[in-house]
């Protein structure tokens, strides 16, 4: 059997891309797989390893575009194509002259392809060879994603990374599943690379695709989706699949795993991922590019990642605390305002509230992110994240 499916992959590659990834590696840690390098993108280049805020729908929820910049120090933030094509619609984006113009982000930008949210759609979409058949959350209307549709609409989007369209499997799944899955994600992949080859640049300067490696937490799956992935000689690679409930353990395995096969000198990119511990575990294992709503959306709920562990700002023993949110950082938010007066906002429901906690989280991912950086140059990362991840996963 196992013979029969490595036939079967070996039959389906196609022609490389043949596009040469515009990664520069910088340094590399000699204690760990852990990398620093600059991908370069037509709206500026981005230092690696990096998480990028997620902008659902062309806006980081309660942060401005400028603090973005100015606080955060984003570098590239994320759109979605199952959200932006509902809302506001194609139409729209293209007359404005893609999701750059229209909310006025001058730095590079990724799109998902709509895979994974369609995935979250469980109850109200049908999987087929075609594409996916799904009922917009909105308004109950019926749309299909297919593949080509997919790469036609991240084109008009504009991104600068764009993704290839794939399934997503849930976790728990069979392995019979699993592998289904994945030979579907790579046909679609098949057709993804296809489109893209056939479809011009929407505003005239160059986009990437990554294609994503599947194969839920199956070793043998895994491998074979990512030899599969590494014939495309794309500009980067995405790990998919993965923070959809397994244990942190599978997670990490697979990491390793999948690491190991795609190309040392192209981005990896690991998607939906995950805590600040997560990060440093999974830059150690070889992560480049990371993606996650959990710092805006547990600001949101007033919980807030600092370097000396996690605090629940909600808590009652920070009522009467007129101490800085965060005396170890470096968003101005961290100094100006007090814990007792944030949990004040978030008692109240008063939207600052919402809006100081997750300016704070992400400028904390960022920090994390650029100081990894350094430690790499440095060659002190091994060191430094041993230390690091016990402090963060502890509680204040």
């Amino acid at each position: 059997m196992q013979e029969c499916i490595s036939l079967l992959i070996c039959s389906c590659t196609f022609a490389p891309m043949n596009r040469t990834a515009p990664f520069t590696l910088t340094a590399t840690d000699s204690k760990s797989a852990a990398r620093a390098g600059v991908l370069q993108t037509a709206h500026g280049d981005i230092k690696t390893p990096i998480f990028m805020p997620v902008g659902t729908l062309g806006t980081v929820k309660t942060v401005s575009h400028r603090a973005l910049e100015n606080d955060v120090h984003a570098q590239i933030i994320l759109g979605n194509t199952y959200h932006l094509m509902l809302r506001p619609g194609m139409e729209v984006m293209s007359s404005a002259g893609g999701l750059h113009r229209f909310s006025s982000w001058n730095k590079p930008l990724l799109t998902d392809s709509g895979g994974y949210q369609v995935y979250s759609l469980a109850e109200n979409r049908k999987i087929t060879e075609e594409g996916v058949t799904f009922q917009s959350h909105i308004d109950g209307s019926r749309h299909m994603l297919s593949p080509e549709r997919s790469m036609e609409i991240q084109r008009q989007i504009g991104a600068d990374i764009i993704m290839a369209f794939d399934e997503c499997p849930p976790y728990p799944c069979e392995e019979n599943y699993a592998r289904k899955s994945m030979h579907l994600t790579h046909r679609w992949l098949d057709r993804s690379v296809a489109q893209w080859k056939k479809a011009p640049e929407a505003y005239g300067y160059p986009q990437m695709l990554f294609p994503i490696v599947q194969g839920s937490v199956y070793r043998d799956l895994r491998l074979q989706s990512a030899e599969y992935i590494a014939r495309v000689d794309a500009p980067g690679n995405a790990i998919g699949g993965l923070s959809v409930g397994e244990p942190a353990e599978d997670m990490y395995a697979m990491c390793e795993l999948v690491c190991g096969m795609l190309p040392k000198d192209k981005p990896r990119y690991l998607m939906g991922v995950g805590t600040p511990a997560n990060l440093l575990e999974c830059i150690a294992l070889g992560v480049d590019m990371f993606d996650c709503v959990m710092p805006t959306r547990n600001g949101r709920n007033g919980m807030l990642f600092t370097k000396n562990g996690i605090i629940n700002i909600r808590n009652y023993k920070w009522h009467n605390d007129h101490s800085p949110i965060d005396p170890a950082g470096d968003c101005y938010v961290d100094a100006v305002y007090s814990r007792a007066y944030l949990r004040h906002l978030f008692v109240a429901n008063e939207y600052l509230g919402r809006h100081i906690a997750s300016l704070h989280n992400l400028r904390f991912y960022l920090w994390l992110m650029e100081t990894a950086r350094e430690k790499i140059i440095e060659g002190t990362f091994a060191s430094w994240k041993s230390r690091m991840v016990p402090v963060l996963q502890s509680r204040l």
